[in-house]
Order: structure tokens, then sequence, then C-alpha cells
């Protein structure tokens, strides 16, 4: 997952940012339909609030994180065949706007 600093990044002019090691998760099927994704993503955020984009995301991904994840998340779901659009970035910068960030609460 790193990879995406080096290929993806420094095309688009971007700092190395971190990322999510998946670790064992990855890849693997989880039978309650919880994407391998969820439970990492949550415990890396720690109770910061965060944004996932992705076009993976279901209904079970989306009651996970509201059990298990404190502060404020949007999972917010990217057509594949089309990518990101503006409104997925007016969505996105919607959403960090409404987070309070001396509480980092909505």
């Amino acid at each position: 997952m790193s990879d995406a600093n080096k290929w993806i990044g420094r095309v688009l002019g971007l700092p190395e940012l971190p990322f999510v090691d998946f670790g064992k998760a990855l890849l693997n099927e989880r039978a309650d339909g919880v994407h391998w994704k969820s439970e990492p993503l949550v415990a890396y955020a720690d109770g910061r609030p965060f944004a996932w984009v992705d076009d993976e995301q279901g209904d079970a991904d989306h009651a996970y994180v509201a059990a298990n994840h404190r502060a404020p998340a949007l999972l917010h779901h990217v057509n594949p065949r089309i990518g990101l659009r503006n409104n997925d970035f007016a969505g996105l910068a919607a959403f960090a706007a409404s987070i309070d960030t001396s509480t980092g609460t909505l």
C-alpha cells in the first residue's frame, strides 16, 4: 500500500503521505460481510475523524464503523467506472469543514 506514494503521489506532486498497513487483514474476507479494510481503518483512525473513499464499502461496513468508532467518519462510495468527480471532492470538503477541530466532533 505504500506504493501509492511512489506511483501516484509523486505524479500528483504530493508529499509522502501516511498509509494504513493492513497486515494480516489484507484481502481476507470476513464471514460477517464487513470489508477486510474496515477494522484496520478504524484501528488506524484511533478515535480521530476520518473519511474512507472507496468503491467497496457496504451496509455492513457502515454498521461496523458506527459501532466501533467514536469520532466522525465518512464512508464515501465512488463509482469505479467514473472515479472521483467534483461532487465527490465537494462532499469530502463539506465533511472536513463540519468537524470541530478543537474537539474532533461534528
